[in-house]
């Protein structure tokens, strides 16, 4: 059978708690969140709902756990019409993250995977996948590979969404069509920005850097440019690399024109940062096309 979807995303799906504090705890201290969300995360999880949340048709390929976290999240995707027929559970624990998050939307996390490791290369079947876009978040190297060897002869975009410099993002950035990586991850990788952009463009066809408030700068061969960030009131910054990562690969998948691409993301990322959590701050079809529709307006 042929699953055809726009976007399949491949990576970690977690469950988040996450608190609302004053500030963030130092040595020994005891506090007092004022306020609590349970939810699922993950990179490539939460950018699976955001593109179905954006009217788009999206599938997640990752690992669950047989376990409470894991039912809700599964339960979640599917809520949210995210297709889970590539979604892998198992008795290891469904990874979960502790985020930590002050009023001026700044956070701080605490992941735990105890004895969960990444899946093996032949855990997922993707031989019936038709999607227009693939999205990879680094932390399922070895299904990530075997999913771009199918894609790659029907020539279908791919993403990676790099967060951080780890070995799943090193092993895939190489491999992708469009690296979209985090400010962290490109001074990780060069110790700034500028120069970051130049060395990845040499390893990856477009690059796109995320700079969180002060926008994204980007080169496309011997092209490059930036694009500021849309003003908003920052809640909670959680998921807003997620959003954007899914509104990008969701766009590519559209056929939108390059300069479209990065002001679909965008908006998508800005928008999240206005609600608490990662998954509730995922904008809908209509918020996002009004809060384009806003930008442009005023523009």
């Amino acid at each position: 059978m042929t699953m055809r979807i726009d976007v399949l995303c491949v990576g970690l799906a977690c469950y988040d708690l996450v608190f609302d504090v004053s500030h963030h705890p130092d040595a020994d201290e005891k506090m007092v969140a004022t306020n609590m969300l349970a939810c699922g995360g993950g990179p490539a999880a939460n950018a699976a709902v955001t593109i179905a949340k954006l009217g788009a048709k999206a599938a997640f390929s990752g690992y669950l756990g047989n376990d409470l976290y894991g039912d809700k999240h599964q339960q979640e995707f599917l809520d949210c019409g995210v297709d889970t027929t590539l979604l892998v559970r198992g008795d290891s624990p469904t990874p979960l993250a502790t985020v930590l998050v002050k009023p001026n939307g700044k956070r701080a996390l605490i992941n735990y995977k105890g004895q969960t490791r990444a899946l093996p290369d032949t855990a997922v079947d993707y031989s019936g996948v038709s999607a227009k876009t693939v999205l990879l978040d680094g932390h399922e190297p070895s299904i990530s590979k075997a999913l771009l060897a199918h894609v790659r002869p029907q020539h279908i975009p791919s993403v990676l969404d790099a967060g951080s410099v780890h070995d799943g993002t090193v092993a895939l950035m190489t491999q992708v069509e469009y690296l979209v990586c985090s400010e962290k991850f490109a001074r990780q990788w060069a110790g700034d920005t500028a120069t970051a952009l130049s060395r990845l463009a040499s390893v990856a066809p477009t690059v796109v850097i995320t700079l969180g408030e002060h926008g994204l700068i980007w080169q496309r061969g011997q092209e490059h440019g930036a694009l500021p960030a849309f003003a908003v009131q920052a809640i909670d910054t959680t998921g807003a690399g997620d959003a954007f990562h899914g509104a990008f690969a969701a766009a590519v998948a559209l056929g939108m024109d390059w300069p479209d691409i990065l002001r679909y993301a965008s908006a998508a990322g800005s928008l999240c940062c206005t609600q608490t959590g990662a998954r509730p701050g995922l904008p809908s079809l209509a918020a996002h096309r009004a809060f384009l529709a806003s930008q442009n307006a005023a523009t």
